[in-house]
């Protein structure tokens, strides 16, 4: 008897024959233990091809990583206060969050984003408000990240111009800009255009950055997002190394030579709570990089290497037990390190419920401070290089992504496959099947299903005041207007504008704009002339929530409600699932409207980036009894009391409303106040907030429990 085999035995003794395997959402059977027969690719050494051990021979033991906090809110000045105060506590490179008007490419006058101006992110409308964001940051020092796709043009070219301004060579500019759209049209949706420019438009700044920013790397092919909406692991890398063979393939076809711009290309990933997973991701990234761009004629061993930004998990936040967040962003850190990150963000406790405080985002930064100076960490290059479990696992994740990256190819390339909807809806039956694990407490989230607290404590949350904040952008934008050259303004859009209809650079172009004093509305506007706005109607996924619910209870009671309801009404209880204002993060209301699909309820999901008034003739339309409000973007104390009483104008107050989503439990009572009946905060169980709907809608439903 071998000792593996004695081995097998004590276990299975141990546990009585139980299956220890573990059956994980990306399909790898994990097994309960690893040994040398299933480490059988030598990962090579750091540093050297295919660099699954990491991008540098030295790594952090040479140099740690980059500390990064992703912020930004309010106005340039508040936010730029915000970085020069982390920046003296120790944080190393900038990540600016834009607000969602700037990221639809609207100016803060414009009479859409009303509930939106400063509120995810900081308001940058000129040139001005770029300046003041870096005012006293030297740009030819400090490295600049910028999460922005949609208005990539006017934020890159203000960019450019505050440097210019500031007295910096571009050529010394030093960052990334995000400039990744095809996972926009996939998950986070602030998109302008359609799929066609936007690529047209990669490729233009592909061009001008390798011509004249060589220190700038002008795409960061983000994974992130993905697995926010809910992609598995392997989807995640998958789409993303597929994403960036797209890219690579669309500059060399715009005439660039592949290794004039390949190795200015970054990634960014996202850091889950599957700690071993999130180190093996990271690794096989690396591997399948190398074996791509190798397939796509690059010689330069740079355009092969795999650097990457991580940002912890915001999904994994909790608004229950938020304490809990930072045991969760410290593990989520540490897999990162551990799998060879270049740069990192740690995400703030508080930022399942809003914006983080001063408070919450040092705790942040400091848990990559305490991991760089305390814990040893750094001084071994991939100390889990050589273990069993994550060598296999490496390999197992490379052979699942490389099926669907072949599948990808196969069908014309990640373009064609975004155009045809397939990967979203892969991300969004994996999203379904993930809720409905969590609701059933297959899958554990201490302090939400399991190890709940009696009572919560509520936090101190920073909240932005959005009116002050758009009276402040609209005076600015009047005033940029009113001292400008007019006609040299009117010219450089015009010159835009003809040259998004020929072969003019569009980042070039939009240089001259900004320099002209051109608003970002107005440069976006001139392309839009031209290219036109894309819009999407969401498509709910059917059956993935309601496949693990066959035999519980708790699920046959409330579809037995919704058919009582029903016979009552003489139809389906109706629900409109409504996305107002310009975030586009959906996946909590594409759950809600695949959720109750399942449940038997007439889902209406409506469009992206609506009005309340918009809202309101759906609704009216639709004859929906209830609107559910997605809010994820801190809109809510805005839009949703404006629906409501647009509703009451109407003569329709009967609707009821309810609101989901990222809502500060401190806002409950205004919104209950305003008119708001229900309120479901992230972890809520959709299965009992059906049941509360029922109960709105006069059906005498029992407490689930007593189902049991």
């Amino acid at each position: 008897m071998t000792d593996l085999e004695k081995w097998q035995a004590a276990s299975a003794k141990e546990v009585k024959g139980k299956d220890l395997d573990w059956h994980t959402p990306e399909g790898i059977v994990v097994k309960s233990l690893y040994t040398a027969e299933d480490a059988n690719v030598d990962p090579g050494l750091p540093g050297f091809a295919p660099f699954t051990r990491g991008v540098r021979a030295s790594m952090y033991a040479g140099r740690p990583w980059t500390i990064r906090q992703y912020a930004g809110f309010s106005t340039a000045e508040e936010s730029n206060a915000f970085y020069r105060r982390n920046l003296a506590a120790g944080q190393k490179g900038l990540s600016v969050a834009f607000d969602l008007a700037t990221h639809r490419g609207y100016d803060s006058d414009h009479s859409r984003v009303v509930g939106d101006v400063g509120k995810a992110g900081v308001a940058i409308d000129s040139v001005e408000d770029m300046k003041i964001l870096f005012d006293g940051i030297p740009l030819d020092k400090m490295s600049v990240s910028m999460t922005m796709n949609g208005a990539v043009i006017p934020i890159l070219a203000f960019f450019i111009v505050a440097g210019e301004e500031q007295g910096v060579d571009r050529k010394l500019l030093d960052g990334t800009i995000q400039n990744d759209i095809l996972k926009e049209f996939m998950v986070r949706n602030t998109y302008i255009y359609p799929p066609e420019p936007s690529m047209r438009i990669i490729s233009d700044i592909f061009g001008y950055t390798s011509r004249e920013m060589p220190k700038f790397n002008s795409i960061s092919i983000s994974g992130y997002h993905m697995q926010e909406a809910g992609a598995t692991q392997v989807q995640e890398l998958a789409f993303t190394i597929a994403d960036g063979m797209e890219y690579v393939k669309y500059g060399v076809a715009s005439g660039l030579d592949i290794d004039k711009f390949a190795g200015r290309l970054s990634f960014f990933f996202a850091i889950g709570m599957n700690f071993f997973m999130e180190v093996a991701k990271l690794r096989a990234a690396r591997v399948l990089w190398h074996r791509v761009m190798t397939n796509l004629g690059a010689q330069d061993e740079r355009s092969k290497m795999l650097r990457t930004h991580c940002q912890t998990s915001g999904v994994s936040l909790t608004e229950q037990d938020p304490y809990n967040n930072v045991i969760r962003t410290t593990i989520e850190a540490m897999a990162a390190m551990l799998g060879g990150t270049q740069s990192l963000h740690t995400n703030a406790l508080d930022e399942a419920i809003a914006l983080p405080t001063d408070f919450s985002a040092r705790i942040a930064r400091n848990t990559q401070i305490v991991i760089q100076e305390e814990t040893g960490m750094c001084n071994v290059v991939d100390p889990l290089g050589g273990s069993y479990y994550i060598e296999s696992l490496t390999q197992e994740l490379v052979d699942k992504a490389w099926e669907i990256i072949e599948r990808v190819e196969a069908e014309g390339g990640m373009a064609k496959a975004v155009a045809a909807g397939w990967p979203k809806a892969m991300i969004e039956e994996a999203a379904a099947a993930r809720q409905a694990r969590v609701d059933r407490a297959e899958d554990v989230i201490v302090g939400v299903n399991k190890y709940r607290l009696a009572e919560e404590d509520r936090i101190e949350t920073l909240e932005v005041d959005n009116a002050k904040v758009r009276e402040g952008q609209v005076a600015r934008i009047a005033a940029v207007k009113a001292s400008r050259d007019e006609s040299a303004c009117r010219a450089a859009l015009d010159a835009l504008r003809e040259g998004a209809k020929g072969q003019g650079n569009l980042l070039a172009l939009a240089v001259d704009a900004a320099r002209a004093r051109a608003t970002l509305g107005e440069i976006s506007q001139a392309m839009e002339d031209v290219f036109g706005r894309h819009a999407t109607v969401p498509t709910p996924v059917k059956g993935v929530y309601a496949a693990p619910y066959k035999e519980d209870k708790r699920w046959r009671q409330v579809l037995d409600g919704v058919q009582a309801v029903e016979h009552r009404l003489g139809r389906k209880p109706k629900l409109l699932v409504a996305k107002m204002g310009q975030d586009g993060h959906d996946r909590g209301a594409n759950i809600i409207s695949s959720a109750f699909g399942d449940m038997g309820f007439d889902v209406v999901a409506g469009p992206l980036f609506q009005t309340p008034e918009e809202t309101v003739v759906l609704a009216l339309d639709s004859g929906v009894d209830v609107v559910g409000a997605s809010s994820l973007a801190a809109g809510h104390k805005t839009l949703i009391p404006e629906l409501i009483r647009l509703l009451k104008d109407k003569g329709r107050g009967d609707i009821k409303v309810i609101a989901g989503g990222v809502i500060p439990p401190q806002d409950y009572d205004f919104l209950r106040d305003a008119g708001v009946q229900g309120i479901y905060g992230p972890g809520s169980n959709v299965v009992e907030c059906a049941a509360d709907v029922l109960r709105l809608l006069g059906h005498n439903m029992p407490p689930l429990e007593d189902a049991a």
